[in-house]
């Protein structure tokens, strides 16, 4: 099973990828959390070579101001290694390491707005 956008493979697999905890957003009156009705997925890769940098930026850029996406990752709180695609998510703009040897390090996608 591979992470994928809009059908896309990425050219080189993410080294992890990780639900990430939502953020209680306030406190009812009887001490209840109240979270957000939606969660984000974090992607990232140790390594990645210029046409991955390029594909991640150019998913980015097409949809940055008013698209969405369907983003295949794993499904979350699924009992085994489950790929899902997830319609009408949000990708925010990857975030670039440092350059070594032709590579970008820690590279990272958060991809937002998932329904669960």
């Amino acid at each position: 099973m591979t992470y994928k956008i809009n059908g896309v493979e990425f050219p080189i697999q993410p080294t992890s990828g990780r639900w990430i905890n939502k953020q209680p957003f306030g406190v009812t009156g009887d001490g209840h959390a109240m979270y957000p009705g939606v969660r984000e997925f974090e992607v990232r890769w140790g390594l990645l070579d210029a046409t991955g940098t390029n594909q991640l930026q150019n998913f980015f850029n097409g949809v940055s101001v008013t698209g969405t996406v369907v983003a295949e990752i794993p499904k979350y709180a699924a009992p085994g290694w489950i790929f899902y695609a997830y319609s009408g998510v949000l990708v925010r703009e990857p975030e670039f390491g440092t350059f070594f040897n032709t590579y970008t390090q820690d590279v990272t996608l958060i991809i937002s707005q998932i329904r669960t």
